[in-house]
């Protein structure tokens, strides 16, 4: 019988997509996969060939609510994890949130790293090295420690995301049925989280203007991003934010012929997805940590080359966002030509 794994990582989007290279390693070499995971990655682990069996911890409804009114649930699930009498359980979160599920999950073996914090080094019996955060090490890379401890070969990086049911392939087919068939698509996602990572707000006006009359333009984004994205295509061309799930979104990025977007989850997701090439913009944070992994035919990551670069900070240190305003406009023009035109 396959061995069973227990793999824990909760959140953020991009970290749960940074570990399905991992879970892919673990499941072509014979494990039973099982993954817990919160609300913000269920639907990439859901059905991800990567995984046998996703199991929903809903940390973000639990913040929201009173711990007690929720504790049924939480020994709820604690009660299925130890049903499932794991051989090994792996923690990459490494925060107290993890370390709970750690230990009371069962498993003969409780692999951590000593990159730990808030005391989740504990939660293990196995603790293996510091997982790189120098920032030259790929997130995903560095997560590939674990199953390197585990003595597996760890030289294939591969991705992997849930297929799209049928509803979703009519609903992107419809959403893009307008579209000139003659010219590439191109779709922009401006908008992410930290205000260190958005690109100038008139940098992508102007690049919408010089790519309008040769390509389909597809804006993605949150129904928060309305605003922005209105501003940066005065109001023209397909503009999908707010009017796709997360699934959704990997399918139009299917139909995608090349992604500019920056340092955020729609980044990640269409490297996940494997097939659109990416201009990913990085400002505040360092690309050699969180930019595609692949060849520079598919993947082009742009930045500046200013000294404070990149301080991987929320708020400028410096309080003048200059970061944000590069790459020129020119550069990424010339990065769109060099990925569009490349076979």
């Amino acid at each position: 019988m396959n061995k069973r794994i227990l793999l824990i990582r909760l959140s953020a989007m991009g970290d749960v997509i940074f570990n399905i290279p991992l879970a892919n390693i673990l499941k072509n070499n014979g494990y039973e996969v099982t993954w817990l995971v919160s609300e913000k990655g269920y639907g990439v682990v859901k059905d991800n060939p990567a995984v046998d069996e996703a199991i929903l911890a809903p940390v973000e409804k639990w913040k929201k609510q009173n711990f007690f009114k929720n504790l049924k649930e939480y020994l709820q699930i604690i009660r299925y994890l130890r049903s499932k009498h794991f051989d090994i359980a792996i923690d990459t979160q490494l925060l107290l949130k993890s370390f709970i599920w750690t230990v009371l999950c069962g498993a003969k073996r409780r692999i951590v790293s000593k990159s730990a914090r808030e005391c989740a080094i504990f939660g293990g019996n196995e603790v293996i090295g510091k997982l790189a955060n120098d920032y030259t090490t790929h997130a995903a890379v560095s997560y590939l420690k674990f199953a390197e401890h585990l003595n597996l070969d760890t030289k294939e990086i591969k991705t992997s995301l849930p297929p799209a049911s049928k509803e979703i392939q009519e609903k992107i087919n419809d959403l893009i049925k307008d579209l000139d068939k003659s010219k590439p698509i191109i779709t922009l996602a401006p908008a992410t989280t930290w205000v260190t990572k958005h690109w100038n707000k008139d940098n992508w006006k102007e690049l919408v203007k010089k790519l309008e009359n040769n390509y389909n333009l597809i804006f993605t984004g949150t129904s928060k991003d309305i605003e922005l994205i209105n501003y940066i295509s005065d109001g023209n061309h397909l503009n999908l934010a707010g009017k796709t799930n997360l699934l959704e979104l990997v399918e139009l990025f299917r139909h995608t012929d090349l992604l500019i977007s920056l340092d955020s989850g729609s980044t990640h997701l269409a490297w996940a997805s494997g097939h659109p090439k990416i201009i990913s913009i990085f400002c505040s944070t360092p690309p050699t940590r969180y930019a595609p992994i692949g060849t520079s035919d598919k993947y082009i990551a742009l930045s500046g080359n200013l000294a404070c670069q990149h301080c991987h900070k929320r708020k400028c240190p410096l309080k003048t966002n200059e970061c944000t305003k590069y790459p020129l406009v020119e550069e990424v023009l010339s990065a769109v030509k060099e990925l569009i035109y490349k076979k």
